[in-house]
């Protein structure tokens, strides 16, 4: 009988298959990081981001008049405590974002004038104007998008402006739920779940965190108008939310900076902070548009598109701005 030892010697084949994987994967993200960075340039992402900030900052007081007002409807028929402490709630997380001034001179004077009585003509008031600007900001997203992808005029204005109302209805639908609950919630959780009221508050902010990436990608995705993977938005969706972590704390450092200064913007500290976020909101939003584009550009099989639609996406220099209403 014949005996031996079999010797395992390492396939010099699969071994060059792992390395050119790894290669290839690292190419594969250099790609990306490039076609982020040509789009963002190619389609003027910062130029965009300007005009998403003026349209919401246009919408954003007749919106907080209409949903504070919305509030101050029900505020009537709850504690004077519940109230008080949802006014606290708001100036306390307001604060974290705003300087102190914005907060005290803008905020809090508008939440006592609305809390304070039902105002039911804020309330309609209020969102028309809210409406016809904000749906223009969301337009902005949703044009800029599906040019990203190599679908102007796909969809056409009329199924545009449609889809952007709807989807900025739907977020306003989303806060006049939440706000009531904002509301009667602390006290409501106090009382049913005492003993992990603290539980709670400690899982807040990963809370918020967690569902501001599952919406924005819901965002990316309704943005799109080409059949793919909701999880293929995922990658943006993370992406624009660190920007606007890491922004929102360095942009209130230097209007903390700025307003405690002796220069000429230390008046316009409030007015300059909040336009300012918006804009950084509105710029990390198209980022992450822009990322996930060139993901399906550089991966159509993860993105869920086909390699022909691939090759479309980033490659149309058409102008971004298109038609307004």
């Amino acid at each position: 009988m014949l005996t031996g030892i079999v010797l395992h010697m390492p396939d010099p084949i699969a071994k060059s298959r792992g390395t050119r994987g790894a290669a290839g994967r690292l190419r594969a993200l250099g790609r990306i990081v490039w076609h982020t960075v040509t789009a963002c340039l190619r389609y003027r992402v910062t130029g965009l981001a300007a005009e998403v900030a003026f349209f919401a900052i246009l919408s954003l007081p007749p919106l907080i008049f209409g949903l504070a007002g919305a509030v101050g409807v029900i505020a009537a028929r709850v504690p004077v405590t519940t109230v008080e402490g949802f006014r606290a709630q708001i100036l306390h997380y307001a604060s974290r974002f705003i300087t102190p001034d914005a907060v005290q001179q803008i905020i809090a004077p508008t939440l006592d004038d609305v809390l304070g009585q039902p105002r039911f003509e804020i309330v309609s008031l209020g969102f028309l104007v809210a409406l016809w600007s904000g749906s223009r900001a969301m337009a902005v997203f949703v044009d800029t998008i599906t040019i990203m992808y190599g679908l102007a005029g796909q969809r056409g204005i009329v199924r545009t402006r449609i889809l952007s109302f709807g989807v900025y209805v739907a977020f306003l639908i989303g806060g006049a739920i939440t706000l009531p609950l904002v509301v009667a919630g602390p006290g409501l959780v106090d009382r049913v779940l005492p003993d992990v009221v603290g539980w709670l508050g400690m899982a807040y902010w990963p809370v918020v965190l967690l569902a501001s990436v599952l919406v924005l990608g819901s965002l990316l995705y309704l943005a799109t108008p080409v059949r793919n993977r909701w999880r293929a938005h995922l990658p943006g969706a993370v992406v624009a939310v660190l920007i606007w972590v890491i922004g929102s704390s360095a942009l209130r450092w230097v209007i903390l900076v700025i307003s405690g200064s002796a220069t000429i913007f230390g008046p316009l500290a409030a007015p300059i902070a909040l336009l300012a976020w918006l804009y950084l909101v509105a710029f990390a939003v198209l980022v992450g548009g822009a990322l996930n584009a060139a993901i399906a550009k550089v991966t159509p099989r993860f993105a869920g598109i086909t390699p022909e639609q691939a090759d479309h996406v980033l490659e149309r220099d058409d102008d971004p701005e298109g038609p307004s209403i």
